[in-house]
């Protein structure tokens, strides 16, 4: 056995003890109240990378919450790799779901129970790891490394796009390897070559100018709640098609080539539903499920609010209602052009009575895909078929990583994909886990693809 794989072995358990105080942290980027909590968890990394053995470490400021940065730059003749992750988490409501308190981490059945235990704090560990391994049982790296880390991945990274146009020396780099995404599935690797974007509104629907009595007031005025629902029901027809004008201008057809990848990778109907609890599914026609769920442009309201919430009745007509919708994107659609989109179909659908206001409540991001030929896909086929036995399946995934398109716009590199999170692991929800047999196996993947990246052509 290599040295390396041996001091992963036996430093197993204060691998393990670090992650739980790394998780004890409750950094959610999205609550003003945790902002200090972000930073102590940038602090955190900051340290843990100098413990690694990397050099010119630093907490870098952007505006908003911070991000790391380290380096270990001895290799002149190898290429140089940026790893990226995210030490931020979502915030944990509703609390009453937690089987135990969601920064209090939890070790059940081989997992770690907590709130960023797989997004992001168990899988961007990792690579810190791999990279001490080598360092201590090797005294050097088979490739230039440079860490980046940020704190507000999961608000969308409002600050990174001029924080890279301002340091695009510091992060210079043949290629990105993202530690912010999965794996197919336990015993199966995927290779992701693609992300979709995102952009999101936020709706305000104004009428009288205090609630009314709905018996005296009642069809005299606008409710500006059914004026809300009303002009959300503009937007999409009954089969799931959206009907924005100029929301499919620019869509990427897929290929033949591309639907057969996608066909190819396992898909169990009955098993889909099982385990997000439907009876059955919907969306647009023409395409499959994985098809719309990967590669596909969505409409989706993720919350709608107004008037009386409690319980019982409260006769009131509402002043206001709101509403909060977002998009996700695919090749080659832009979020500022979709967001236009949208505010032009507000403006062309208002109905009478009410005034409407909009407003973008991030920057939004681009989707993003890699040739699937890459060399760096190339380099992480090889390593995942090594470490799992079969070759890995190439899937692209609905959600997004606002980071993967603006190194490619900043950096002119292409990300891949390589962490070892799964599905299944609660990400977002309530009981978020991550397997601990993935943390084992990731370090070991992570040395390995150091040492491939040395071998192949960038």
């Amino acid at each position: 056995m290599a040295a390396w794989s041996n001091f992963l072995q036996d430093n197993e358990s204060r691998f393990l003890e670090e992650l739980k105080e790394f998780l004890r942290i409750p950094s959610i980027s999205a609550l003003p109240a945790n902002a200090p909590d972000v930073k102590q968890a940038g602090e955190w990394v900051a340290a843990r990378l100098r413990e690694a053995g990397m050099e010119q470490v630093e907490m870098m400021p952007t505006g908003g919450h911070p991000v790391v940065y380290g380096e270990w730059l001895h290799a002149p003749q190898e290429p140089t790799i940026l790893i990226y992750g995210h030490f931020d988490t979502q915030p944990v409501d509703p609390l009453e779901l937690w089987d135990q308190p969601p920064f209090e981490p939890a070790i059940k059945n081989d997992r770690i129970y907590a709130r960023g235990a797989t997004d992001d704090k168990g899988n961007m560990l990792i690579p810190i790891l791999a990279a001490e391994a080598l360092l201590e049982t090797e005294g050097k790296l088979p490739v230039n490394i440079k860490f980046f880390f940020e704190g507000q991945e999961e608000i969308g990274s409002p600050q990174l796009p001029e924080f890279l146009a301002n340091h695009k020396d510091l992060l210079a780099c043949d290629l990105v390897l993202n530690a912010d995404a999965g794996q197919f599935s336990e015993n199966h690797p995927g290779l992701h070559v693609g992300l979709r974007g995102i952009c999101d509104l936020q709706i305000d629907v104004r009428g009288p100018d205090h609630d009314l009595h709905s018996g005296t007031y009642g069809g005299a005025v606008q409710n500006p709640i059914h004026a809300l629902v009303q002009l959300l029901s503009s937007m999409r027809a009954p089969d799931g098609r959206i009907l924005v004008d100029g929301f499919y201008d620019n869509v990427r057809p897929l290929t033949e080539e591309e639907r057969k990848r996608i066909a190819a990778v396992p898909y169990d109907e009955e098993e889909y539903k099982e385990e997000i609890g439907v009876a059955e599914l919907f969306g647009e026609p023409g395409y499959s499920t994985r098809e719309r769920t990967w590669t596909r442009p969505t409409l989706e309201i993720n919350g709608i609010y107004g008037g009386f919430q409690g319980e019982g009745t409260k006769t009131v007509l509402p002043s206001e209602a709101h509403a909060k919708i977002t998009c996700r994107l695919v090749p080659d659609q832009d979020p500022d052009r979709i967001s236009e989109c949208l505010k032009q179909h507000i403006a062309a659908h208002r109905p009478p009575g009410v005034t409407i206001e909009t407003v973008n409540l991030s920057l939004g991001a681009k989707p993003y895909s890699v040739p699937a030929g890459h060399p760096g896909n190339q380099a992480a086929a090889d390593v995942l078929e090594e470490v799992y036995g079969v070759e890995p399946y190439y899937i692209r995934t609905g959600g997004t990583v606002p980071i993967t398109s603006l190194f490619l716009e900043h950096l002119k590199a292409y990300s891949v994909s390589f962490a070892f999170g799964l599905p299944d692991e609660r990400m977002h929800s309530p009981n978020e886990f991550f397997r601990l047999k993935s943390f084992r196996r990731g370090q070991r993947a992570y040395v390995l693809m150091l040492k491939r990246l040395a071998e192949q052509e960038l």
